[in-house]
């Protein structure tokens, strides 16, 4: 091999690398609080969940963000029960060890600094279920008008969405 053959090959290697990592590098974490009711039979809740955003790469004219919820960690059988152009709620029955809890939760930090504003992610734990609800109401872009969701599913069992606005 010619030496600048190799030191071509030797040199894209990290960029691929790094270009590899794709969305995943750039996911926010956000943690969400799981808080029981205070009257009701003290029984065993998750402790909290996770989320994940990700940017999506800038188009003109608007910005979108991908999302998930690890709901599968506490839940089974999750699906998509109701959603509209501003919030969709995912249903699940809570697994046996959780299923007695009664709680609700929201978005308490995003990549460990705490999260003062509107809680747009939350939780219900009720009656041996769980709701994940992505809700846009009252949300705003730069521009005045409220966010979107863009799309609503699952993927590998749990809630995943995009949702944006313009800029």
């Amino acid at each position: 091999m010619k030496p600048k053959f190799c030191w071509a090959l030797l040199t894209s290697l990290p960029l691929s690398l790094a270009s590899g990592l794709g969305a995943a590098a750039l996911a926010n974490t956000i943690d969400l609080s799981v808080l029981p009711l205070l009257s009701g039979p003290q029984a065993r809740c998750p402790e909290g969940l996770i989320a994940h955003e990700t940017p999506r790469p800038y188009a003109e004219g608007g910005f979108s963000t991908d999302g998930m919820v690890k709901l599968r960690d506490i839940a089974t059988n999750i699906r998509l029960s109701q959603s509209d152009q501003f919030s969709a709620t995912w249903v699940g029955t809570l697994k046996p060890e959780y299923r007695n809890c009664q709680a609700s939760g929201g978005m308490v930090s995003v990549d460990g600094e705490a999260h003062e504003g509107n809680s747009y992610i939350r939780l219900q734990l009720a009656n041996g279920q769980v709701k994940a609800i992505l809700d846009m109401t009252g949300m705003r872009d730069p521009n005045g008008f409220t966010t979107v969701i863009i799309f609503k599913g699952l993927r590998d069992g749990n809630p995943r969405w995009t949702w944006g606005g313009s800029d």
